[in-house]
């Protein structure tokens, strides 16, 4: 089994990094189970650390040297990597990691030049990469998952990536089957974003009691009302911008808007019973109860309490829905 001596684990999604560099060290110890992993980091780099660590031990053995951020370096771990890329050491694999920008470009292509494995972890940040990265987790499960509970795990616990996967991993784990959205709210249903869409989805609808069912209940378990009126407002986003992005396919108007396509048909769905006007009016009061609800007392609503301002934009949305004013 050939052992890899090169890698360069380069982007800035810590999570990915992680696993990247982790599998450079199976993959050593695969061969030598007994593998020293070392990690320097480009903060407390001192001069000449990294040829004391590549030296050969008296007693034998592989050594795995991983350097921490190498955007960060300092000139004496640049000039360091470059005299060790001109004469690797033997039993030794070095593993760099690099998040960004051109620091150490010198040292990267040497890297790459000297065929180093190369692994990318790149950013996921929009909506669509969030999917794609779920479905990722359970195919390398051997797992499926609906479409819908892709979408509905990612409004649970999509913005933080670590917890996304953890998230992924507990699925998998606990439940038999296809992963249904049903599942993802009996884990996750009662996070303030997935509670959030579910409020979102009755007013767009203007479904004004079962709209304010939900809002009193995620209010009476002490939920923010902040972030309630954030995803409120994400949403009536979503479908002013796919009603705005024309006829195109499905797959097509989520590439340009960088969502899914099941994001795409949903907000369809609920543009079909709006038009312009009605959309502002929402919008607009929706707009009011964000600076309502961070104190920006404007309004009767924000004096009174930020609970207040967000039941008022509800009910204002779910009126605008059916062409009634607020």
């Amino acid at each position: 089994m050939s052992i890899p001596t090169l890698a360069l684990v380069q982007g800035p999604e810590e999570i990915l990094a992680e696993r990247g560099v982790e599998s450079v060290v199976d993959a050593v110890r695969a061969a030598e189970p007994e593998a020293e992993v070392v990690r320097l980091y480009a903060a407390s780099y001192q001069p000449g650390e990294l040829g004391v660590h590549a030296s050969p031990s008296l007693f034998g053995g592989w050594t795995v040297i991983v350097v921490h951020d190498m955007d960060e370096a300092d000139d004496a771990l640049v000039e360091d990597l470059l005299a060790y890329l001109a004469r690797p050491g033997e039993s030794v694999t070095l593993v760099v990691r690099h998040k960004s920008g051109n620091r150490g470009k010198k040292v990267l292509d040497t890297l790459r030049a000297g065929g180093a494995r190369t692994i990318e972890a790149k950013a996921v940040r929009s909506e669509a990469d969030k999917h794609a990265f779920v479905k990722h987790e359970f195919r390398e499960a051997r797992r499926r998952i609906a479409e819908d509970a892709v979408g509905a795990l990612v409004q649970a616990v999509g913005k933080d990536l670590r917890e996304l996967a953890g998230a992924c991993a507990q699925l998998a784990r606990d439940v038999q089957g296809t992963v249904e959205v049903d599942d993802v709210h009996t884990y996750y249903g009662e996070r303030v974003e997935t509670t959030g869409f579910k409020v979102a989805e009755a007013a767009l609808a203007g479904d004004e009691a079962g709209a304010m069912s939900l809002l009193r209940h995620a209010m009476n378990g002490g939920l923010d009302p902040v972030p309630l009126v954030a995803v409120l407002a994400m949403q009536l986003r979503q479908v002013g911008r796919v009603a705005a992005a024309g006829r195109g396919s499905s797959t097509q108007v989520a590439r340009d808007l960088g969502i899914a396509p099941w994001q795409v048909d949903q907000a369809r769905r609920v543009a079909r019973g709006w038009d312009g006007p009605r959309l502002g009016r929402a919008v607009e009061a929706v707009a009011r109860a964000d600076v309502d609800v961070k104190g920006g007392l404007r309004t009767e609503a924000a004096v009174r309490a930020p609970e207040y301002a967000v039941e008022r934009a509800v009910l204002q949305v779910c009126r605008a829905r059916h062409g009634e004013d607020g």
